[in-house]
């Protein structure tokens, strides 16, 4: 039975994601570069250390500033991030999971503070009852240690607890955690290549979280 919901944060809830792909590639375009969204894609739900100027200073074959380059980007992405909204149906989830009285968890591996301040921003922070980040792990997904530890917070098994994700990353982290997981990919996630998982939504305005509760359990009952 399933008794808590479990979130991903950037992509799934925020869709900070695609803006930071989109002004990279506005970017990389201004200096004759592009960066592949294949290669965006391994970044995506992770910290792996990758650099996109230095990136593309290995694809133009010269230096840039790279201070310039951050603090344009920095700008641009907040600019853009301040007129964003939740993603479709993410609302309507939390609201009808609190109604449900199941526990609502937050693992993601941004830090405590970013996703803290656009959970309040979004007037959805109080929904959480237990939120884990990179602050409280050694490593991020796909490491299954956040998913474990939400899930220790929370009081409860790992298989009564649903992870929503968008990114594969983030499914397999979930998965290795021993958790049910539905993803919800977005525009620049939706080609990964995602592990085998419960379900897949365009959007959480597609499927009542109710109905999505009832199939994923009957795919637990007929196993």
């Amino acid at each position: 039975m399933i008794k808590a919901i479990i979130f991903d944060f950037d992509g799934l809830i925020f869709d900070t994601e695609t803006h930071q792909y989109h002004i990279l590639q506005e970017m990389f375009s201004e200096h004759g570069s592009e960066l592949p969204l294949a290669r965006w894609q391994q970044e995506i739900g992770t910290h792996s250390g990758f650099s996109p100027f230095h990136y593309m200073e290995e694809e133009i074959g010269k230096p840039v500033e790279h201070a310039l380059l951050q603090e344009q980007y920095e700008e641009k992405f907040h600019s853009t991030l301040a007129l964003e909204k939740a993603r479709d149906g993410v609302l309507d989830y939390l609201q009808i999971a609190k109604e449900m009285e199941l526990k609502i968890g937050l693992a993601s591996s941004s830090s405590y503070r970013w996703v803290s301040s656009h959970l309040k921003n979004l007037q959805l922070f109080d929904y959480f009852d237990c939120i884990r980040t990179s602050d409280d792990v050694e490593k991020v997904k796909p490491d299954p240690a956040l998913y474990i530890q939400t899930a220790q917070c929370l009081d409860l098994p790992p298989e009564e607890c649903l992870v929503f994700e968008d990114s594969a990353h983030g499914a397999t982290a979930a998965k290795q955690a021993g958790m049910g997981c539905v993803i919800v990919p977005n525009k620049v996630t939706h080609t990964m290549d995602f592990c085998d998982v419960e379900h897949r939504l365009d959007s959480m305005a597609d499927m009542p979280l109710k109905d999505l509760l009832d199939y994923v359990s009957s795919l637990k009952v007929n196993r």
